[in-house]
C-alpha cells in the first residue's frame, strides 16, 4: 500500500468515525427502514472515497456529507427495487426511554420533507438558513416547512385533546 493510499484510507476512517452515526440516523429517518438505512450508509461512503475533497472547516464538511446522505436516499427511493411501505425500526437514534421512543415515532409518520427539516433542526442542530443552504431551498420554505411539522407533531401527540 502507498502513502497515497493510505492516507486516502485515513481519511475515510475519519469521516465514518466522525459522521457515522449521522449519515445512519438521517438516512434511517428519510428511509424509515434499517436495511435500506444501512445500503444508503456503505453507498455514501462509496461516495465520500469516490469524490475526497477538502474544506475549509468542519461546518463546510459536515453540510457536504449530509447533502450526500440525502442525494443518496433520494437515489434509494427512486429505486425500482425500493419497497414503499415498511416498518418502522425501534433502534432509530440512541433512545434511552418510552418518552423519546414516542417522539421519535411521531416524527417518523411526518411525512418526508418535514421529517428531514425536523430531523436536520432539532437532532443535528442546524438552523433555518443553514438547513436552506443543505436542502436547495428558499430560507422562508424551511421556516413553513418546521411550522408545518411542529403543527403536524402536536396535532398527532395530543391525538385531538385540545
Amino acid at each position: 500500500m502507498d502513502a497515497t493510499t493510505s492516507s486516502s484510507h485515513a481519511y475515510i476512517a475519519n469521516l465514518i468515525d466522525k459522521y457515522g452515526d449521522m449519515i445512519y440516523r438521517l438516512s434511517l429517518t428519510y428511509l424509515r427502514n434499517r436495511q435500506d438505512a444501512q445500503d444508503v450508509c456503505q453507498d455514501v461512503y462509496i461516495k465520500l472515497f469516490r469524490h475526497m475533497r477538502s474544506f475549509n472547516d468542519d461546518e463546510h464538511e459536515k453540510a457536504w456529507v449530509i447533502r450526500v446522505t440525502i442525494n443518496t436516499c433520494k437515489d434509494a427511493i427512486r429505486s425500482p427495487w425500493k419497497r414503499w411501505f415498511l416498518p418502522v425500526s425501534d433502534d432509530l437514534y440512541s433512545i434511552t426511554s418510552n418518552d423519546q421512543f414516542d417522539v421519535v415515532s411521531f416524527v417518523l409518520t411526518l411525512p418526508r420533507k418535514y421529517r428531514l427539516v425536523i430531523h436536520l433542526y432539532y437532532f443535528e442542530g442546524y438552523q433555518g438558513n443553514e438547513i436552506a443552504e443543505i436542502l436547495n431551498l428558499n430560507e422562508g420554505t424551511v421556516r413553513t416547512q418546521l411550522k408545518r411539522a411542529k403543527e403536524l407533531l402536536k396535532t398527532k401527540m395530543l391525538g385531538g385533546m385540545e
